[in-house]
């Protein structure tokens, strides 16, 4: 499919007599169905996403096309989570108010009313809510509903999507059919994060070597060390909390998580998923955070507790785990988190460890690792 340009807007200067273009009418997804069936249109020329003509790409996960506003949203939001388990936006418009969830305990996709009743059939959301146990559209065993066909192929679809389209420094996994998820390995480095990813469903309750493996101190751990101990699918760490005694500078803990994550990672060329998150909690200095940028590769972003317009926590977070870099909406100016920290330090008060802040990023991780549990519990 060839790939059409953005339209430019045009624009009116200051003190300009010049008129510009009256705008194009709203793109409106009413009419798809009508444009389809009646007028014979392709629907990879129609943005499935909101109606608009003007395609950019094809959707990922269904036969269709998109625009580029709806491509952004939909690389921005794809991988975001609600604290019940289930992706945040519906899977085909990335938007959505009311939400169908599909009730099959492996999937975590949503779906909204409009996209439903626009591209299956009027009143379809209605006999969806209707139904005491519903199966969504990309778990269904057939392909087709309406005008809404899944994407043979999608799982390497959407990668290719992303890889192609996202402004990331990463690639993204090809994600995992549920019968073919194994339970997630994890390598926990200064800070232990067994009780969120229990909380979460990832772990099976009490301790289990085979599936996570805590170190505080790694000065003497070598590679052929974590080569038997692995192989691993997320290694996290992170910097002490304020409040807690530790004997090193807090950039060792960077310079130490970036050594054994060399050995941790896979080997060149391997389908493995691996995810990896370092956590500052504000003890890094702007020099040390510059370093970390790249040393891992990527810019931190900003994961913060706020209460009405008062930050109360905050943490800086590099990683390559999905739509963490979505999550740096809102974001608190460098000189407040200073405060903060600098606030932390005279009250000598304990900050929450790190890894209750970021408890929620761990979620996109569904789509790759069997999870035990549906049930999300607090472990806050």
């Amino acid at each position: 499919m060839d790939l059409e340009e953005e339209q430019s807007m045009d624009v009116i200067l200051v003190g300009s007599s010049e008129l510009s273009c009256p705008p194009s009418p709203r793109p409106s997804r009413d009419l798809i169905a009508y444009e389809v069936r009646v007028k014979q249109r392709h629907i990879e020329d129609i943005c499935i996403c909101c109606g608009s003509f003007q395609v950019w790409t094809e959707h990922p996960l269904f036969e269709g096309g998109m625009c580029a506003p709806c491509k952004g949203k939909f690389l921005d939001s794809l991988f975001l989570y609600d604290d019940d388990g289930y992706q945040s936006y519906c899977s085909i418009c990335c938007s959505g108010e009311t939400l169908l969830i599909c009730e099959n305990p492996d999937c975590t996709r949503c779906y909204c009313f409009e996209c439903v009743d626009t591209l299956v059939s009027p009143g379809t959301s209605g006999r969806v809510q209707a139904m005491s146990n519903w199966v969504c559209f990309l778990c269904l065993p057939f392909p087709s509903n309406g005008l809404l066909q899944r994407r043979k192929k999608w799982r390497a679809r959407l990668k290719a999507f992303h890889d192609r389209e996202a402004e990331s420094p990463f690639e993204i996994y090809k994600t995992v059919p549920a019968w073919k998820r194994e339970p997630v390995r994890v390598l926990s480095l200064f800070g232990d994060i067994q009780e969120e990813l229990t909380s979460l469903g990832f772990l099976e309750g009490g301790s289990d070597h085979r599936q996570l493996r805590h170190l505080d101190d790694v000065t003497n751990v070598v590679r052929k060390d974590v080569e038997d101990w692995g192989p691993f699918d997320l290694m996290y760490g992170s910097t002490p909390p304020f409040g807690y005694a530790f004997e090193r500078p807090p950039g060792w803990y960077l310079f130490q998580f970036h050594r054994v994550l060399q050995y941790a990672q896979p080997r060149p060329g391997s389908r493995q998923p691996f995810f990896w998150m370092f956590v500052d909690n504000l003890v890094l200095t702007s020099d040390d955070r510059l370093v970390a940028s790249r040393f891992l590769e990527t810019d931190p972003v900003t994961i913060q507790d706020v209460c009405g317009r008062v930050t109360r926590n905050a943490v800086y977070v590099w990683s390559n785990i999905p739509a963490v870099r979505s999550k740096d909406s809102a974001l608190a100016a460098e000189e407040a988190l200073s405060l903060l920290a600098q606030d932390r330090l005279r009250a000598r008060l304990p900050a929450p460890a790190p890894a209750a802040l970021v408890k929620n990023c761990f979620l996109p991780l569904r789509e790759y690792f069997k999870y035990f549990s549906t049930e999300l519990t607090s472990s806050l």
